[in-house]
């Protein structure tokens, strides 16, 4: 493979890269791979798994490369919040990934801390689904091991309607984070995806009674 890099930059929570390999992108954080465009299973999957029904209120913490805000609308939600950190992600969303979604009129983008949306907003939603780092036990910076414990999950609660899911994409198993949820959720589950290469992507799901 060889990388063209398409934009570098530098953003409060260190260097971010786009970078191009042919007709694929992907998207580095001071120097770790995040995402790119060649698969995206998982992440259809990630919103197939929490979203239970047409007109769904759906929570996207994380815009990654577009494929989970795609499979939202494909799923007939009523309306999808797209809550994503980096304004430069949104922006290479439409500049250069070509997403169409994000001009759907069910879309709203919120470019904020998800922490800080959660704290704030004050709307409910039948699936609440988060891709912001690499999984529970692999965080992109040291401040999102808070959205993976007692606090965080106390403010998606506060989010979710009643029957509500909440599912969490992993690159890897994070088998403390799957304790925690058991123990505050009756109905929980994982999903393994397998991917071209390595170990499979991961999917946590838990159901608000």
């Amino acid at each position: 493979m060889v990388f063209v890099t398409v934009e570098r930059l530098v953003t409060p929570r260190g260097e971010l890269v786009l970078r191009r390999d042919g007709g694929h992108h992907e998207i580095v954080s001071n120097g770790v791979f995040l995402m790119d465009t060649r698969n995206g299973e998982s992440e259809r999957e990630l919103v197939r798994v929490a979203v239970r029904a047409p007109g769904a209120r759906v929570l996207l913490g994380g815009l990654g490369v577009g494929f989970s805000l795609a499979e939202a609308l494909a799923m007939d939600a009523a309306a999808v919040t797209v809550v994503e950190i980096e304004p430069a992600v949104v922006r290479w969303n439409r500049e250069h990934l070509g997403r169409a979604a994000l001009a759907d009129p069910r879309v709203t983008v919120v470019v904020d801390d998800l922490a800080t949306f959660l704290a704030r907003d004050r709307h409910r939603y039948d699936a609440v689904c988060l891709d912001v780092d690499n999984g529970p036990e692999w965080t992109v910076t040291a401040g999102n091991a808070a959205l993976y414990g007692d606090p965080g999950l106390d403010a998606v609660d506060r989010r979710l309607a009643a029957g509500g899911t909440l599912a969490v994409w992993s690159a890897a198993t994070a088998p403390a984070f799957e304790a925690r949820l058991r123990t505050r959720y009756r109905e929980v589950a994982v999903v393994r995806i397998p991917v071209p290469r390595g170990e499979p992507d991961l999917v946590y799901t838990a159901r608000r009674d």
